[in-house]
């Protein structure tokens, strides 16, 4: 067998040993981990590890050879639980139809020097950013089950073979179940090395297998953050000021104290008032009958067109201006053109809207405070906690719940986390479950960043692209979120897509290129929003590199072929969707296509789509093929649903998405100013997944970056008409 040898380190060993010695089970990797009770339909249930032996930090085994796989990551529906559970389940051999999982705690990850690693679950990081160390602790605890059987039989360990969480003595043919070693083996020491499995002897790995969490979903047992309910837990309702940077003034809790079920009316922080009450319904209409003071602040004034000429200067100046990508001249390819190309293209601030409203809920006293909510970075969160209970961090912890839609809403941010600890301080011994409204949630987001872009293309004699120029002017979103990430003040995250190397490299090679960020910080939050800043970028540059070849008068697949000869793993998911889609035939009477590709967060993907135009200007996308190469493929069927949802994603931006900003605050308020695409609207989607080993890219976010630039070039292939002002649902599509 050929095998990846991992050292399980001195100071891994020491961590969890020491533990385990002070928890009463000696000097061993496994241990009875007492983990928290969880909350569950009004009952306090027991985690299923509770009195069971851990086997290293990832696996708890049960007597009936039920294997229990902890997962630090969140799931929100994108099938990181199922993937990271086949990644354990690879290496430790074990049944696959009697797995079930947990979270473990932000706290306890703490007090055992955080040996589950990252709880951080964005960036399309989860699974690529900790397959090794998940897959390692199934081989750790596979060769520790091993062990213990060997040494029960008395036979070398070598003799021994675990298959589908059954070990076998080969000589002898004497067989042991996971379940009848697990208390031995909790208490062997770690071995010093494994082997991990290479990809050609992956069985679990690589197979499209069902999701764990459907069923739930499916039945109704699934418990999201808005379901929860704790004996003698209160609800409340929560109302900030609707102008950025505004505070609240006074409020009249006379007027609403005496409605019905009102238990409370509290400040929260320096710009919000709550009220609590029996039920969310009841705390939501006290809240709107309360009468509220608001100080609105520096930004009352703020509206839309002030942040639009904002940006336009920086499409200009030579001010606050950050130089992200340089080769070559690019001023001399432009003076030295046959002909130029210019446009100027614009991307506005965009809501998360998940379906699922902020919510969180907390119970605090002087001695403990508890927070159970749906987040995407269970240590942010906790540390939120801390925050606002004025206790020690050993005081607190969170309970992980999954997300009914994340985005990036869950990771960055935890202010309801801090909300809702706010108000159950103000209630000692009291869970308080604090829901935001949807009205509350559009006004109170973290907002993709609005930018603007003006790109200027140089085409030779033989229409060849022979210099580049982009100019970016826009937010930050690490100058509001983490400036620590900023390097000498410019943000390498608004790149995304026009780097020279890594995650999020350049799929063109361009003699003279010269790609530019004009900072423009607007007093509107921005956040990190499914794909972050590749979702314009791949519209700026896709959309332009079509122009550019429509002027040069070449094909748009082959001017883009002709750039990509050092990029073939991006040429290679072109060719396929080229290939699969039939290029080089006829769409069909009425049907137009178009063309995107980008690496991203690691991954390459590329996609054409169909679309036609009727005369009266309206759209219909008929199909999109996508191809993706995300390295290695963990689950094939969910790789096909992630690029379906992400299209859902990608599309209502482009067909609706934005949030325009009046009186400092922004205008839309719900789905019916800020909608999602409809199911008859939803194309075709055919997904190819094409890994090409050797590297780990990402899923969930990648593949929304090529939709809008695909639909968008296939739009002006059926109309003649360039759309560079995103949404279209005020666009006039008719023909040119």
């Amino acid at each position: 067998m050929k095998t990846d040898s991992i050292d399980v380190s001195r100071r891994e060993f020491l961590i969890t040993s020491t533990r385990a010695a002070g928890l009463g089970a000696g000097f061993s990797l496994g241990l009875y981990l007492p983990m928290s009770a969880t909350a569950v339909a009004g009952e306090w249930d027991e985690l299923p590890s509770e009195g069971f032996p851990e086997i290293g930090a990832w696996v708890v085994i049960q007597p009936d050879d039920t294997v229990i796989i902890r997962i630090a990551r969140s799931e929100m529906g994108q099938g990181t639980l199922t993937g990271l559970a086949q990644l354990v389940a690879e290496e430790l051999e074990c049944d696959w139809d009697r797995i079930i999982t947990e979270y473990p705690t932000p706290g306890e990850n703490r007090a055992r020097d955080r040996i589950w690693g990252s709880f951080s679950t964005g960036g399309s990081r989860g699974i690529r950013d900790s397959h090794r160390y998940v897959r390692k602790g199934g081989a750790v605890a596979r060769e520790m089950l091993l062990q213990a059987a060997a040494d029960r039989w008395d036979v070398p360990k070598g003799e021994c073979r675990a298959a589908n969480s059954v070990i076998t003595h080969q000589p002898s043919g004497r067989t042991l179940t996971y379940g009848q070693v697990a208390e031995a083996a909790a208490e062997l020491f770690p071995p010093q090395h494994v082997a991990l499995k290479q990809p050609d002897e992956w069985e679990i790995i690589g197979k499209p297998i069902p999701r764990l969490d459907t069923d739930d979903k499916l039945n109704g047992k699934q418990i999201f953050g808005a379901d929860l309910q704790l004996p003698g837990m209160l609800n409340a309702a929560i109302k900030a000021c609707p102008t950025f940077g505004g505070k609240l003034k006074a409020f009249d809790e006379k007027k609403v104290t005496g409605m019905p079920g009102v238990r409370n009316v509290v400040r929260v922080g320096e710009d919000a008032v709550a009220v609590v009450a029996d039920t969310w319904w009841q705390a939501n209409q006290a809240l709107e009958a309360l009468p509220i003071t608001w100080d609105h602040g520096p930004n009352a004034k703020l509206d839309s067109a002030a942040i639009d000429k904002m940006l336009e200067e920086g499409l200009t100046s030579d001010k606050d201006v950050f130089v992200g990508n340089q080769a070559g001249d690019v001023n001399k390819a432009l003076n030295g053109a046959a002909s130029t190309v210019e446009a100027t293209y614009r991307y506005p601030y965009q809501n998360h809207a998940t379906m699922e409203p902020m919510n969180a809920t907390a119970l605090w006293s002087k001695d403990k405070c508890e927070v159970w909510c749906p987040t995407q970075n269970g240590e942010a969160a906790l540390k939120a906690a801390v925050d606002a209970a004025g206790l020690p961090v050993d005081k607190c912890d969170v309970y992980k719940i999954h997300l009914g839609g994340g985005f990036g809403r869950r990771g960055a941010f935890h202010d309801f986390v801090t909300q809702a600890v706010t108000i159950a301080r103000q209630l000692p011994g009291t869970p308080v479950k604090l829901l935001w409204s949807r009205e509350e949630d559009m006004a109170h987001g973290h907002y993709h960043p609005i930018t603007h872009c003006k790109l200027v293309g140089a085409l030779d004699e033989a229409g060849n692209l022979t210099g580049l120029n982009v100019r970016i002017s826009g937010q930050s979103i690490l100058a509001a979120v983490m400036p620590d990430g900023l390097q000498d003040g410019m943000d390498p995250v608004t790149f995304q897509g026009f780097h020279s190397e890594g995650d999020h490299a350049i799929s063109y090679t361009v003699p003279n290129l010269l790609v530019e960020h004009a900072m423009r910080n607007p007093p509107v939050p921005p956040g990190f929003w499914r794909g972050v800043n590749i979702n314009q970028n791949a519209i700026y540059m896709e959309c332009f590199l079509d122009e550019l070849a429509h002027a040069a008068g070449r094909d748009p697949l082959e001017f883009r072929r002709s750039l990509m000869a050092d990029q073939p793993k991006s040429r290679a998911v072109l060719d396929a969707v080229a290939k699969k889609v039939g290029w080089d035939k006829p769409a069909g009477e009425g049907v137009h296509r178009g063309l995107a590709v980008v690496k991203t967060f690691g991954s390459y993907v590329a996609a054409c789509a169909e679309v036609s135009v009727d005369e009266q200007g309206k759209l219909k996308i008929h199909r999109i093929v996508a191809a993706t190469d995300p390295g290695h493929a963990v689950n094939p069927q969910q790789i096909e649903a992630q690029v379906e949802g992400s299209f859902v994603f990608g599309l209502s931006a482009l067909l609706y998405g934005e949030c325009t900003i009046k009186d400092g605050g922004v205008e839309q308020t719900n789905f019916h100013d800020f909608p999602s695409m409809l199911m008859d609207e939803m194309p075709k989607v055919e997904t190819i997944v094409m890994p090409s080993g050797g590297f780990w890219g990402g899923i969930g976010e990648p593949t929304i970056a090529v939709a809008a630039p695909a639909v968008l070039n296939a739009i002006f292939a059926a109309t003649g008409k360039r759309i560079r002002q995103v949404p279209l649902k005020d666009v006039d599509l008719s023909a040119a």
